[in-house]
């Protein structure tokens, strides 16, 4: 069997010099009829390998779960990168980061506030323990030692940015050891972190996007031997709704891609080929001021959203060529996608049905999503008020946003990222509902595993309001309209509807949602992702796997204003304005 290990100056593969040239691209962010695609093109840029990290939240929903299906098989994928002739790279954290959805830590796990996170703590680590045996029952027939494709596997993620706990690093080197992983095991950390995020006898290598030479001389001070690796090489970035959709020139990144090749150094793309947030998996930032990140994980990487190559892809694979034999094929360029439209219809409006969208429960004082079972994205909460005068009501903390309505109208919505805390009701007499929804849990920094919803419960003229129903909204299963019925100019939500379409083929297709305000998409059952007004993404990418030959429904739940209640698809992405 083929032998990899870490030589005085290179990685070795059968004793003889191997630069890893890797792409990051990550299964559960791609349709899995997709992924040969992806890893074919790949391939085709100049790339001999394939990272990806492992989300545990997706695979474990709940306690005592673990789905290793459909979008979720790491092994099939990991086959298919072994028959693209390839090899791959597993991070599965537990942390991931990855803009991705507290970070990859599943929620259920934080319900007791002294469960640690990301550190030694017992409970914390009987949890990742049964979590990476899981893993690594995948990862270890897959190893390049035993003939597959694996030649490293990284441990935590950037864990320097976060502690410098060497006894919490330990335990999970030696629980990967202990599962039966005998490749070469690895850290990552940006080069003024690598010595609060490293374990000795784990190679350390670093995260950056310029500089490299710079870089690269402190990544040599902390790893004096060894070959160097610039495991995170950040040639885009992620955005976030109401900012700018970030790029990056591709002359820029080519230049700094040489740099790092001709110091001899081996290199992980971040990103290869981005993807998609599809569904409630996209993250959030929070460094004094919430931000969560768009639905499109494109990261104006080399091959973009939808699987095309980029000016970018054609840059790198350039710079690539200088240095090693690229394949003589390279994919051809984006198609226009099919421009068909329909009308939505059949409104079911949540605050006139809601014992349709879950089931009531009551609760003496208002909980958190986390306390409730399971966990919802979207809550209604009921309760009555009676008083003979104008009042204040005041939570504790909004995480994300609560709309609230006095008597069936809307009074106002609350939003994080402005610290909105308060509203005044037109008179406190009548039945008070407050939708709360989670726009996405903070996946870097302290506030990783933090609770969502209300936190803190509410007053009103300062005194405590008790007594609630809550509605945790049930968006598996969503409900039919009774009647059949038109809709008429714009739209008020919170409001489920629903359009038919015929499309003559499977294909990609990108929803337009520029006219429609804040809310969840899905088509054919399958969950695009979030949609909001203030951008700067302004279309939802539709795998083409999605799509039928023939008849499609899409499911449009519109939490805010839908100025027109139509469903166009565009012939190409709109990704919003940049800041040039």
């Amino acid at each position: 069997m083929p032998e990899f290990v870490i030589g005085e100056t290179d990685f070795l593969l059968d004793g003889r010099p191997f630069r890893i040239l890797s792409g990051a691209l990550h299964y559960f962010r791609v349709h899995p009829d997709l992924w040969a695609d992806r890893i074919d093109k790949a391939r085709r840029m100049g790339l001999n390998t394939i990272e990806t990290y492992v989300p545990w939240n997706a695979h474990a929903p709940a306690p005592g779960e673990f789905d290793l299906s459909g979008g979720l098989d790491l092994d099939r994928f990991l086959r298919l990168v072994a028959d693209a002739g390839m090899y791959a790279i597993v991070r599965p954290g537990p942390y991931i980061c990855a803009e991705w959805d507290n970070g990859g830590l599943p929620a259920w796990l934080f319900r007791d506030p002294s469960v640690g996170v990301r550190r030694y703590e017992p409970r914390y680590l009987d949890a990742v323990r049964e979590y990476l045996t899981r893993v690594y029952e995948v990862v270890v027939s897959h190893q390049v030692d035993r003939g597959g494709p694996v030649l490293l596997v990284q441990v935590e993620n950037e864990y320097g940015a976060f502690g410098d706990d060497k006894r919490y690093l330990k335990a999970l080197a030696d629980h990967t050891r202990a599962s039966g992983i005998t490749v070469p095991l690895t850290t990552v950390d940006q080069p003024d972190m690598l010595e609060a995020g490293s374990l000795e006898g784990l190679h350390r290598t670093a995260s950056f996007g310029s500089n490299a030479e710079v870089r690269l001389a402190i990544l040599r001070e902390h790893q004096p031997t060894g070959p160097l690796m610039c495991s995170e090489f950040w040639n885009g970035w992620f955005d976030n709704w109401g900012a700018h959709h970030h790029t990056t020139p591709a002359v820029d990144s080519a230049a700094e891609l040489d740099a790092l090749l001709a110091a001899g150094a081996s290199v992980n793309l971040y990103m290869f080929h981005g993807g998609t947030n599809f569904g409630f998996t996209s993250g959030a930032n929070d460094k004094g001021v919430y931000q969560p990140i768009v639905t499109s994980y494109d990261y104006d990487a080399p091959l973009d959203e939808a699987g095309h190559p980029t000016p970018k892809y054609h840059a790198f694979r350039d710079v690539i060529a200088r240095y090693h034999k690229v394949p003589d094929s390279v994919p051809p360029p984006a198609r226009p996608a099919p421009a068909l439209s329909a009308v939505l219809r059949d409104p079911v409006r949540l605050l006139d049905a809601p014992d349709r969208f879950g089931t009531w429960e009551f609760h003496e004082e208002l909980p958190s999503f986390d306390e409730l079972t399971p966990m919802p994205r979207l809550a209604l909460l009921r309760t009555r008020v009676s008083g003979d005068r104008p009042g204040i009501l005041t939570f504790g903390e909004v995480r994300d946003r609560a709309t609230v309505f006095f008597d069936g109208g809307p009074v106002g919505t609350l939003l994080r990222e402005h610290h909105d805390r308060a509203v005044a009701l037109p008179r406190a007499n009548g039945e008070l509902l407050v939708l709360v929804e989670d726009q996405g849990r903070v996946d870097y920094g302290p506030r990783i595993g933090e609770a969502k919803g209300i936190i803190g419960g509410a007053t009103l003229h300062g005194e405590p309001l008790a007594g609630w129903d809550v509605l945790p909204l049930d968006l598996t299963v969503l409900p039919a309209p009774v009647t059949a019925s038109t809709v008429e100019g714009p739209v008020a939500g919170p409001v489920l509807l629903r359009a038919s379409f015929d499309a003559d083929a499977s294909a990609d297709l990108f929803l337009d949602t520029g006219e429609w305000g804040k809310g969840i998409v899905w088509l054919n059952g399958f969950p695009l992702g979030r949609y909001w007004r203030r951008g700067p993404q302004r279309t939802l990418y539709v795998p083409g796997p999605v799509v039928r030959a023939g008849a499609n429904e899409l499911v449009v739940l519109e939490l805010d204003t839908m100025l027109d209640p139509a469903a166009r698809f565009v012939p190409r992405p709109l990704l919003g304005h940049t800041e040039a």
